[in-house]
């Protein structure tokens, strides 16, 4: 029987399905051109990695199946982001799957690319049994202390959901004296895919919400940290003050409102002011002035004239010129 040779364009198209016909594949495998070798090597490490995808979702998935075989029926993950930020509020998602479903490569946010979170992000949607997502703000972070904001989050997410879950799995925040039975475990978006779930639900809802706050305060590079207090963050602190969004018992935030700096940037007055630094030697071994700082006369300055004379008392700038 005459051996069918197959064009490089072929042989991609046959590869690149989800299960290609083995009698196919066998005689890709004899075939001696290094393009369909390459090819086959490639298809062979895509393989691979599924199977080990998969293996990997099978072991996540011990504390669902655990559940299941007790007999419940919603089994529901929670996990927040955002308690280590200076600025944003913490999420929470809350994650009903329902039973043999498969998200290839679903792991804790933190370990996933960018790409890879909103891609499952939007999977998970549309395919979870339900889901939900609560933001604790910083107003109520500052009043109830970080973890118990968390704590509220997360439960508010379950009671948002439109399914009510038979089992919580919670990411290392226990529910006690809670209506439904649950379990809290260290990690735990690496432990269960449920948690894994509601981890880049809320995360990529969080960090997609820091981008549309970066729009409005643009000064503190929110879209590539998020709120956490980077290198240009506390750039952005000590040039600008805080924001509305700021949590103010947060350190260095705290420490800046202690010590007068609580103005909040308002950024519907941004604008452009020119001044000349009277950078005296008194000031400059008093606030530590150098000569860099000394010879830049203009700068861009967009608080409220209240904090202008703050920094101009604290700098050396003459009054006149506020």
């Amino acid at each position: 029987m005459k051996r069918l040779v197959m064009k490089i364009n072929e042989v991609k198209e046959i590869l690149s399905q989800d299960n290609p016909n083995e009698e196919i594949l066998e005689q890709l495998r004899n075939d001696e051109r290094s393009g369909v070798q390459k090819l086959l090597a490639s298809f062979d490490k895509k393989q691979e990695k599924k199977l080990f995808y998969k293996k990997e979702y099978e072991k996540k998935s011990f504390y669902e199946n655990k559940c299941y075989n007790k007999g419940c029926k919603y089994i529901c993950g929670i996990d927040e982001v955002g308690r280590g930020p200076l600025a944003g509020p913490v999420v929470a998602a809350a994650v009903i799957l329902k039973q043999g479903s498969y998200f290839e490569g679903l792991n804790d946010s933190k370990k996933l690319s960018e790409k890879k979170r909103e891609e499952l992000f939007e999977k998970i949607k549309e395919e979870a049994l339900a889901y939900a997502i609560c933001e604790v703000s910083n107003e109520e972070i500052e009043t109830y202390n970080i973890y118990n904001a968390a704590r509220i989050a997360m439960q508010r997410a379950v009671e948002q959901l439109k399914v009510r879950p038979d089992f919580l799995l919670i990411d290392a925040m226990p529910f006690e004296n809670y209506p439904i039975p649950n379990f809290s475990m260290v990690k735990g978006d690496e432990k269960s895919v449920s948690i894994a779930a509601a981890s880049v639900i809320a995360k990529v809802y969080r960090d997609n919400l820091m981008k549309e706050y970066a729009k409005k305060y643009p000064y503190y590079d929110f879209e590539n940290n998020a709120g956490y207090g980077t290198k240009k963050h506390l750039e952005g602190l000590k040039a600008y003050g805080i924001t509305p969004i700021h949590r103010r018992d947060f350190e260095p935030v705290k420490s800046m409102i202690k010590q007068g700096g609580n103005n909040e940037l308002d950024c519907s007055n941004y604008c452009r002011c020119d001044y000349r630094l009277d950078c005296r030697k008194s000031n400059e071994k008093r606030y530590g002035i150098t000569d860099e700082y000394r010879h830049r006369y203009y700068r861009f300055v967009p608080w409220p004239l209240a904090v202008r004379r703050h920094i101009g008392h604290r700098f050396g700038i003459c009054r006149r010129q506020l």
